[in-house]
């Protein structure tokens, strides 16, 4: 049995589904809040109960318990109800903008919460952790592309500062309880079911509505765009490594390792949906870094992960299931 937090999301809903479908029981925590409209969770565990009726999979083996991570009693009573072989924990606040605007909410829900997380793994003796974290902690790295093993010291947003804040408590909860965890750098996530305030999805709506589309900067900034059956496939391939009889602490980089700058993004969905773009030139904004890139070598190594799905491909998938959607 295994918990995944965040469950209702874009990934953890992905997640869950491929969960299921590897014959493995699923409890999705999620809270269902306001960040974005909490209709389109439901619709997420909607879809991931209709591929279950489709695919024969039991119903009881999805379970969904609503609640929030910063509430430790909440918590404490799922743990004590389950047993759990491994916890994936994906439930965060994210993105760099709305983190500049409410810092105070993101520590609470990204750092507490997660505390409160590794705690019920400690109190429970449940041996295997993997903990969603983000490319987001390279800050304006200026070595490309970034390796794991590059310094992270310099964060220019409090989101990125609580993903590398989780990664150092997952730190010390490995060597103090010989938990084994495996850290994930998440590169820029897309695909089907992405969500509304994200830059694809966002961009999307904009041009088929014809509505101005704010473009910061030249255009040149970039993005390590990772397609969200990539990004599942490495954090199975991660749930495999933590599975070993020794104990282990990893960081390992999720992403396509190529670059796609913001200027071919709206080209490649401009080909896909048939409509120009109104662009709204704006100054670049506070806290959003100049590029990402990952090193996906350690991964590769000792995961064996491998993406597959390149960016032109993601975008006609993603592109078809928004007119679907």
């Amino acid at each position: 049995m295994i918990l995944v937090t965040g469950g209702a999301g874009f990934i953890g809903s992905h997640l869950c589904e491929r969960l299921l479908e590897e014959g493995k029981t699923v409890v999705a925590i999620d809270s269902f809040n306001d960040f974005y409209d909490p209709t389109i969770k439901e619709r997420n565990i909607y879809e991931i109960r209709k591929s279950c009726k489709e695919k024969l999979i039991p119903k009881e083996r999805f379970i969904v318990e609503k609640g929030d991570i910063r509430d430790q009693d909440f918590l404490m009573k799922v743990f004590q109800n389950y047993q759990f072989q491994s916890v994936i924990h994906l439930a965060a606040y994210a993105g760099v903008r709305p983190s500049i605007q409410n810092p105070e909410l993101y520590v609470n829900v990204n750092i507490n919460g997660t505390m409160n997380i590794l705690e019920c793994l400690r109190e429970y003796r449940i041996k295997r952790f993997i903990f969603a974290s983000s490319s987001s902690v390279y800050g304006n790295n200026q070595k490309v592309p970034f390796s794991e093993d590059d310094s992270v010291d310099q964060p220019i947003s409090p989101y990125a500062a609580t993903k590398k804040a989780g990664e150092l408590l997952c730190y010390a909860y490995h060597h103090l309880y010989n938990l084994s965890i495996a850290c994930l750098r998440f590169f820029t996530v897309y695909g089907p079911r992405q969500r509304p305030d994200l830059a694809i999805h966002k961009f999307t709506n904009l041009i088929t509505s014809g509505k101005p589309v704010p473009f910061y900067g030249d255009g040149t900034t970039q993005r390590d765009y990772t397609y969200i059956d990539d990004i599942i496939d490495g954090i199975l391939k991660a749930l495999d490594w933590v599975n070993h009889k020794e104990t282990r602490y990893g960081i390992f980089n999720l992403g396509e390792s190529k670059t796609i700058s913001l200027s071919e993004m709206v080209q490649e969905l401009e080909k896909n949906l048939q409509k120009k773009a109104q662009l709204d030139s704006l100054p670049d904004q506070p806290g959003d870094v100049k590029n990402t890139y990952a090193d996906i070598m350690k991964s590769k190594q000792l995961l064996g992960y491998q993406p597959t799905t390149m960016f032109s491909e993601g975008i006609k998938k993603f592109v078809s299931w928004y007119y679907r959607y």
